[in-house]
């Protein structure tokens, strides 16, 4: 064999290599992608069920809605200090837990995590002790109706904040070795207490002895910690479980680096800090409109202090509730990427990282755009179905649906680009979002009333998705063509598939009333059918699915026979 023939032949085994890696960071992540979407699903869908029992027992429309704002009023501030409490440090225990397993030393990720649960117990003391002393400061400037029932609400959250970040370093650990099963099944587990305790509760307190509305808020946000204690006693067991395969990592590892206790809390503070700041983005963009509503709403508006409570409930809790459960796919695939990322990095291959950050861009738009969609087609009868019919909340569950393209981007960009080690430009990105909507907010609010904290939104994480794309481009040279391509499709298939849904949501219409709980279940299941079968019968029919989901969509697409 000569020469060259060897070098051809070389070359040829070198890219069925390269490409049988790249299949596989792919199938990793469309898998844990797929694990982590399930979880993030199911476990937002049981928080906005709930909510359907939960109003109805609370007593007539207006107690429901004041209610259901007082639960928001104490969840924001309680979402901040969380943040602080965990301080971004799941995602960075899972960046480095993942980096020195991709160099083979297990050891090191062993003692990042434990020095991460001592950190985390720490933190998690800090936060909730403050959280309880700051509570009338934050009820007062909240749009409570009343300082005592927001302080009450805000303090039955703080010991939630003592266990949580724990859990949190748990499931991060886990995730390190890009294992997304445990953490899904987890975060069902907390959900499924959590809610079963609130409805519990709520009934007890609101049907049976007709007690206090404010109790049966504060004992339904204190299921917060009773579903963490379920959720941490379950990982805590799958640790466990599997200690046999950590030890024997432990056993095997190489290139073992002897790094200081200290240096260790260090680099875990110092991989956090962007994550906390970053990771908290949506929920400061909240803290913006908790705190700026209600000042400017009772200077341009003639509304009492109750109604601007109702309303900011409906926009901010009701509608919020909503998006999140589309917001969550997000946020499933944001966490599957981190290790993917940063193993990469690890191996120092740039050109692989650009293709992933590319591809998880893709694949959230995939999921993304036509879950977006099809809540702004099913507006109406969804929100009747959780609180009523009302239009109002029809309008701001509208606006919110399209909103969540903007969070669920913003979401997925910042987790690559810390994992990435672009850090000064994740935060950078951020500051430049939230410093816009802080100045627009007011702005917007006085032209568009309530809306005009949603428009805030999707500019403010508009432009910081627009400087963390740009920021990535720079590093990696992504095929930002291919990008563009894909996403147009998507849009195109999306739209399509809302014309259709469109369609079928008026004609039903004709037969059903749609201010009826039961027609809206109706309805929007029908619609939500419809929606998937046409979605999925466009996304196989033009292939886009298998370039995106691999062999998987492939397999589906030859079943079902669509050529």
């Amino acid at each position: 064999m000569t020469n060259d023939s060897i070098k051809v032949r070389n070359k040829q085994m070198g890219q069925r290599m390269n490409k049988k890696k790249q299949k596989s960071s792919q199938e990793t992540m469309v898998a844990g992608s797929a694990w982590m979407s399930i979880g993030s699903v199911v476990s937002r869908l049981l928080g906005a069920l709930y909510i359907i029992p939960w109003m109805s027992w609370m007593g007539d429309q207006s107690t429901a809605n004041a209610a259901n704002a007082l639960f928001n009023i104490g969840y924001t501030p309680y979402a901040l200090f969380l943040s602080i409490a965990t301080a971004g440090v799941p995602s960075s225990i899972s960046k480095q837990v993942s980096y020195y397993n991709s160099i083979g030393d297990f050891k090191t990720g062993q003692k990042i995590y434990k020095k991460g649960l001592q950190v985390m117990g720490i933190t998690g003391v800090i936060s909730a002790s403050l959280m309880f002393l700051l509570a009338p400061v934050l009820a007062e400037a909240s749009p409570a109706a009343s300082v005592a029932e927001g302080t009450q609400v805000i303090r039955s959250l703080t010991p939630a904040l003592l266990i949580i970040p724990m859990m949190s370093v748990t499931r991060g650990y886990i995730q390190g070795h890009n294992t997304m099963a445990p953490s899904a099944i987890s975060q069902i587990l907390e959900q499924v207490v959590r809610v079963i305790f609130m409805l519990v509760s709520v009934y007890i307190i609101r049907v049976m002895f007709n007690g206090s509305m404010v109790n049966a808020v504060s004992l339904s946000t204190f299921a917060a910690f009773v579903g963490a204690l379920a959720s941490i006693l379950y990982l805590a067991y799958k640790v466990w479980q599997k200690r046999a395969a950590l030890e024997e990592e432990i056993e095997h590892s190489i290139n073992h680096q002897e790094v200081e206790t200290n240096k260790i809390f260090v680099a875990i503070v110092k991989t956090a800090i962007p994550f906390v700041m970053v990771g908290a983005g949506i929920t400061l963009s909240q803290l913006i409109d908790q705190y700026t509503y209600e000042p400017v709403m009772s200077r341009i508006t003639a509304w009492t202090p109750k109604e601007i409570e109702e309303f900011y409930g409906i926009a901010a809790a009701n509608a919020h509730k909503l998006i999140m459960i589309v917001l969550s796919l997000g946020s499933a695939m944001a966490a599957t990427s981190v290790p993917l990322i940063s193993s990469l990095v690890a191996k120092g291959d740039m050109k692989a990282v650009g293709k992933q950050f590319n591809n998880s861009i893709q694949l959230l738009f995939l999921v993304l755009f036509p879950a977006s969609v099809g809540m702004f087609v099913v507006a109406s009868p969804l929100y009747s179905l959780f609180y009523g019919q009302n239009d109002f909340g029809t309008e701001m569950t509208k606006i919110s649906a399209i909103m969540t393209l903007f969070l669920g981007l913003y979401t997925i960009l910042g987790s690559n680009l810390l994992a990435a080690s672009k850090v000064r430009a994740a935060v950078k990105a951020l500051m430049f979002g939230l410093a816009a909507k802080l100045i627009i907010q007011a702005p917007l609010l006085i032209l568009f009333k309530t809306n005009g904290m949603l428009y805030a939104n999707m500019i403010g994480f508009g432009l910081a998705a627009y400087f963390m794309m740009r920021s990535m481009y720079f590093s990696t040279k992504y095929d930002f063509k291919l990008l563009s391509k894909r996403i147009l499709l998507i849009g195109l298939l999306s739209l399509t598939m809302m014309l259709v849904t469109w369609l079928t949501r008026e004609i039903m219409w004709l037969f059903i009333d749609e201010s009826s709980r039961s027609g809206s279940v109706i309805v929007v299941g029908v619609v939500a059918v419809v929606g998937v079968l046409t979605y999925g019968y466009l996304i196989l029919k033009t292939r886009l699915a298998e370039k995106l989901l691999g062999n998987m969509a492939k397999r589906a697409r030859v079943k079902l026979h669509i050529r």
